[in-house]
């Protein structure tokens, strides 16, 4: 039975359905998409009008730290504590760039994956399997749309990075001090280099260590670019020499790496072209006779043997696409 023969023809029946759900994406687009950030910038506005003045780091992290359980903290909590390890989770949004309270994220899931089942539903998918595609797409697509943003924020990060090492080096060549250098840089590289740059000095203002925030700088980014540049800071603070040199030379390594990436990638984009192609045949293939002759595939999906070829071929395709992805993937 699906949710086609449960509910009818009636439209009455598919509204009361719909509008629940509806009502819960537009809270989730209205608080989630930038709900924080405004409460953050009031918070702000409210301290400039007591202070008379511009508020200070500590301030301004104590804004940011008060609105951290988000908007629907009651609903937010509710959905928390139904899920394991939730460090790694709260770091991946980090990683990402996203401020977003991890029940916020939790709730996105939920919406996404409700809503793929009642889709899925309607187009007469059994109860059964809209309940797993609901809970596939509620796990997969946030987990991949996070994904995504983190690795673009990498690429930006990479691509600019080099950019705000060469504007420390001429700093410091003037005899600016290395903090000064870096707040230069965090004014004039735009984004992430820059906000990440700005969270050190906001550090340095209130109190802390520079190597304890360079480390934990270097868990949010994952990046080896960053860790050479902590490192080599690091080394230097400890046993001395000269920084503009250390520096100059780390930015060279960076563009260097940057450059062989670059090739590696165009030297194996005709492997992947290749990998990309005999990966999609099987599907486009069985699409093609599903489309010309439809009765003779049909068969191959309803069969128990079929069903078993089917599932012996996808197994089959995904470990061949594995051992493509491991031929044509390089680390540097």
């Amino acid at each position: 039975m699906d949710l086609k023969e449960l509910l009818g023809n009636s439209p009455e029946m598919w509204l009361l359905l719909a509008a629940p759900l509806g009502l819960l994406l537009l809270l989730i687009v209205f608080f989630a998409g930038g709900g924080e950030q405004r409460q953050m910038t009031k918070r702000i506005a409210r301290m400039k009008r007591a202070h008379g003045e511009k508020p200070t780091p500590v301030q301004i992290i104590s804004a940011r730290r008060k609105i951290q359980s988000g908007p629907l903290p009651g609903v937010e909590e509710f959905f928390k504590r139904l899920i394991p390890r939730q460090e790694m989770l709260r770091l991946r949004l980090t990683h990402a760039g996203l401020e977003t309270s991890l029940g916020t994220y939790i709730l996105v899931c939920v919406i996404v994956g409700v809503a793929v089942m009642i889709a899925a539903a309607i187009f007469g998918m059994p109860l059964l399997g809209a309940a797993l595609a609901g809970v596939i797409a509620g796990l997969g697509l946030p987990h991949y749309v996070i994904g995504s943003m983190f690795a673009k924020r990498q690429m930006r990060f990479i691509i600019h990075f080099p950019d705000a090492i060469d504007l420390m080096v001429r700093g410091v060549k003037a005899g600016v001090p290395i903090t000064e250098a870096i707040k230069a840089a965090s004014e004039e590289i735009p984004d992430p280099v820059g906000i990440e740059l700005k969270r050190i000095i906001d550090g340095i203002r209130v109190g802390r260590k520079m190597k304890d925030l360079l480390e934990e700088t270097s868990k949010r980014l994952d990046l080896p670019e960053f860790n050479f540049f902590a490192i080599a800071l690091s080394i230097q603070a400890e046993t001395g020499g000269n920084l503009a040199e250390t520096l100059n030379n780390l930015a060279e390594v960076l563009r260097g790496r940057r450059q062989l990436k670059r090739k590696i990638k165009a030297l194996s984009s005709e492997a992947k072209a290749s990998a990309y192609i005999i990966g999609s045949l099987p599907f486009i293939m069985c699409l093609l006779i599903y489309v010309v002759n439809e009765p003779y595939i049909v068969g191959l999906f309803t069969d128990p043997r079929g069903q078993f070829m089917i599932g012996g071929s996808l197994v089959m395709i995904g470990f061949g696409a594995l051992v493509m992805r491991k031929m044509i993937n390089f680390d540097i």
